[in-house]
């Protein structure tokens, strides 16, 4: 119990310091934008959508069913909220549960001795698993792990209690259950059942190669079969069930994603496929260089046999081969047990019996369990456990270490990554035990002291490296700005694009266009980052450069409706409505299929039909915004913000005089977000036009009330004042307006209009003046502007107001009378005037 209780607190220490660290990487769409995890989104979607919160059947989803996982996440956010600290103790927690289980585990292989101790320190420090365990989407390797080793331990308990006791097939029941929950935390975990099967074979009953055959035609062989063919059936079962669930489809993923599995070249990627577990076993042995992101060019195709790097797959290749020949040959006279050296199985070590393997060679298959009789009943002896050989140690640890993996090796399908750290958290079970027990071979073949001494000591060592270099890694997941930094070397575009994205949020604008464009020069035709470097120079008003990245993301991927959205916005506001209309029209009609994220493209898709409603609304075409406005709510998303298109039913309502309808679509938006200032004010206006005076007036209080900062609340209520001929007021309330969004030329020309309304001309000049400062080739603010200076008896400035106004509007019929009006005044006055 000590070396497991050691073990976890290892487990829990190194990662103590990940407590403090924010979301990163994937957890933001697991976690910050998967509508599974509100407490509004009914729980039992969790079970028909992906991990990423996607219909699993959608063409577009990534076939990641793991609800286990995504429960934990909704409790955790029903607990904290976005509060990472919450979600990072669980990880901990759970990682230190799963090396104490793993510990155990290794005591019943190796005995209670200092190996075990060693297994259980060297699982608990390996820095390959900082991904799973310091990023909190990792939470999924580490469920389906703790419960792989549950039901891994339950049918270890079903064997040595089969043809014993009726409880066995209570275990083999608890080996089923913890499997299923296992692939429920992620897909690998029904893996557990084959690691099982082997197991039973080839550790249980101690059968190689050359015996597996006969054995299954010997009669008293038949519990283990009907064992192994419930694993089958089970494990079958379970495929089947999660194929069926996920449509009968494989996703479909980019070509950065995995691009060996794009290659054209078969030669590419056979020699691709055979050399990435070569590099993974490499991360196993030597974690130096570990990334939060090994996609696209992380790892360079093999396109050629020449290519050094096939010398590491042949390597690797025949080491495997070699260790399963010695795993599964036949059995020589001299053997260890636990560290203590044997001979025709004499030797008794830490209290468990050891039988030599010769003992084995010609016999029939033996339980690990001998039983007596006593009075006349068979019961479980009390003979205590028999300790499984080196040999049958590897053959599990071989099994552990590859069985897990497969489904990352493209051998069946294709996979969305080239290299995922977090993957390997169960292999590294295999490997650890691999690693222990090949340290304590070394041990008992050696005869020195000093070589015995030399090699526990350098295992020792491996594990204090192993713990260093995870805490140090640790600091690389405290934040995004430092992971994607530590990424660089190994993935560039990725960690430049990700870093662009940090430095941006911090507001440091030229360093994150430094980094996009990084990004872009190591892969000029990642769609994310020539929008993403878009979205930057569209902030920052480089609206002609911003429309030259968006055509470029476009190019590269036709279906991202982001980029068609923000070149329509650019492309209203620039006057080129008729663009802008193709281009919210081309959005809308781009479909979800395939899309790896279709909520935030069916956003998108709403937005570009709610700006073309806008568009139309603008251009006085309220029938047509209606219907695009309808069109836009039918393709809404569950996470879509609806209050503004709303409001704008009710606005297009208005100016169709279908007061109720307007009514209806103002309270809608009010209901969806009730603190939205918009639809208050224009809620309150239409209730001042049906007469509901005092509630019209609440409702523009309450927007105030909402925001006090914002000028376009009190321009609102100073005009209803002015209706109300609260002339006074009205002007103070334009004047608050003005002073606030001195910026907003809709807000300061409304506000001199109600000064001069509330015939306060001198202010009303004030605002007149700025506002055609503000717009200075608009010519109803140079035209107002010349009629306020008339009315002020500053004719001279108000003719060359007038006059400039003309230049821009020469048939303004409004302006022409004006002008006539003020040259009869400055005639009459002996003044100048420009026709003369």
């Amino acid at each position: 119990m000590i070396a497991e209780l050691v073990s976890s607190a290892l487990g829990l220490a190194l990662y103590l310091n990940t407590l403090s660290a924010d979301f990163c990487y994937d957890d933001s769409r697991a976690i910050k934008t998967n509508q599974d995890l509100l407490p509004e989104t009914p729980w039992t979607h969790i079970f028909y959508n992906d991990f990423w919160g996607t219909l699993l059947t959608h063409s577009g989803s990534h076939k990641s069913y793991r609800p286990l996982c995504t429960l934990s996440f909704r409790l955790n956010h029903a607990v904290g909220g976005l509060n990472p600290w919450s979600y990072h103790l669980v990880n901990v927690l759970l990682h230190a549960a799963v090396t104490g289980v793993f510990t155990s585990f290794s005591k019943i292989l190796l005995g209670d001795g200092y190996w075990t101790f060693m297994a259980g320190l060297m699982f608990a420090s390996h820095p390959i698993h900082t991904e799973a365990v310091a990023g909190i989407v990792g939470r999924a390797d580490v469920g389906a792990s703790l419960f792989f080793l549950l039901s891994l331990l339950c049918y270890m308990k079903h064997c040595s209690t089969r043809g014993y006791s009726a409880r066995t097939w209570g275990w083999f029941l608890g080996t089923g259950l913890c499997a299923g929950c296992s692939m429920l935390w992620k897909e690998q975990g029904v893996t557990v059942l084959a690691v099982s099967a082997v197991y039973d074979v080839f550790v249980f009953h101690r059968l190689k190669m050359k015996q597996i055959l006969p054995a299954i035609y010997k009669r008293k062989n038949l519990s283990l079969f009907l064992s192994i063919s419930l694993l089958t059936f089970w494990g079958t079962s379970l495929l089947g069930a999660r194929l069926y669930w996920m449509g009968n489809k494989p996703p479909s993923f980019s070509n950065s994603d995995n691009p060996a599995a794009d290659s054209d070249s078969l030669l590419a990627r056979t020699l691709t496929f055979f050399y990435l577990p070569t590099k993974n076993l490499w991360l196993l042995l030597c974690p130096d260089t570990l990334s939060f992101d090994w996609s696209m060019d992380a790892v360079p195709l093999l396109k050629t046999v020449f290519d050094w790097r096939n010398l590491h797959t042949v390597a690797f290749y025949i080491g495997l081969l070699l260790l399963a020949y010695y795993g599964l040959k036949s059995p020589s006279v001299e053997r260890e047990c636990n560290g203590k050296f044997v001979t025709n199985g004499k030797q008794n070590a830490n209290g468990h019996s050891c039988h030599s393997d010769v003992e084995y060679r010609n016999s029939e298959i033996k339980p690990s369990f001998a039983s007596k009789v006593e009075n006349g009943i068979k019961n479980h002896a009390s003979q205590r456990t028999q300790l499984p050989s080196t040999e049958n140690i590897v053959v599990l640890s071989l099994s552990l270490l590859i069985i897990p993996f497969v489904p990352a090796t493209n051998l069946f399908f294709y996979v969305g990554f080239v290299i995922a750290e977090r993957v390997l958290y169960i292999p590294s079970m295999g490997f650890c035990l691999l690693i222990t027990v090949g340290a304590r071979a070394l041990y008992v073949k050696v005869q020195k002291r000093f070589l015995k001494s030399l090699i526990f000591y350098a295992t020792a060592t491996l594990i204090v490296f192993y713990g260093l270099k995870t805490a140090i890694r640790n600091g690389d997941w405290q934040n995004e700005e430092m992971l994607y930094r530590s990424g660089i070397k190994v993935n560039p575009a990725k960690a430049w694009g990700n870093l662009g994205n940090v430095l941006k949020s911090q507001s440091k604008i030229s360093e994150a266009e430094s980094a996009y464009r990084n990004a872009l020069y190591y892969r000029s035709n990642m769609a994310d980052m020539l929008y993403n470097l878009g979205l930057l120079l569209q902030e920052n008003s480089r609206f002609a450069e911003a429309l030259h990245y968006y055509k470029l993301a476009i190019g590269s991927r036709p279906t991202l409706a982001s980029a068609y959205l923000n070149t329509g916005i650019i492309l209203m506001n620039q006057g080129k409505t008729e663009e802008a209309r193709r281009t919210f029209l081309k959005c809308s009609e781009i479909p979800d299929e395939n899309l790896k994220d279709p909520h935030a493209h069916k956003s998108s898709v709403t937005s570009c039909l709610y700006n073309l409603g806008k568009l139309y609304h603008e251009q006085g075409h309220y029938e047509d915004a209606l219907s695009v406005y309808k069109e836009a709510i039918q393709k809404m998303p569950r996470q879509f913000a609806p209050q503004s298109l709303y409001n704008m039913m009710g606005e297009a309502y208005m100016r169709l005089s279908k007061l109720p309808e307007a009514e209806h679509w103002y309270m809608e938006s009010l209901r969806s977000k009730t603190d939205h200032i918009p639809a208050h004010l224009t809620y309150g206006k239409l209730l001042a036009l049906t007469g509901r005076k005092s509630e019209a007036e609440k409702f523009f209080l309450k927007a105030i009330e909402l925001d006090p900062t914002k000028g376009n609340c009190y321009m609102h209520y100073g005009q209803f004042l002015l209706e109300e001929a609260r002339l006074i007021e009205a002007a103070e309330m334009a004047k608050k307006a003005a002073e606030l969004d001195s910026t907003e030329f809709d807000v300061v020309f409304s506000a001199a209009h109600m000064l001069r309304q509330a015939s306060l001309n001198e202010a009303a000049e004030k605002y007149y003046d700025l506002a055609a400062r503000l717009r200075p080739n608009y010519p109803a603010a140079l035209m107002n502007l010349g009629a306020i200076l008339h009315l002020n008896g500053r004719l001279q400035k108000a003719e060359a107001n007038y006059l400039r106004a003309l230049q821009l509007k020469p048939d303004d019929v409004i302006t022409q009378s004006n002008l006539r009006k003020l040259w009869n005044i400055m005639e009459k006055q002996g003044l100048k005037t420009s026709k003369t």
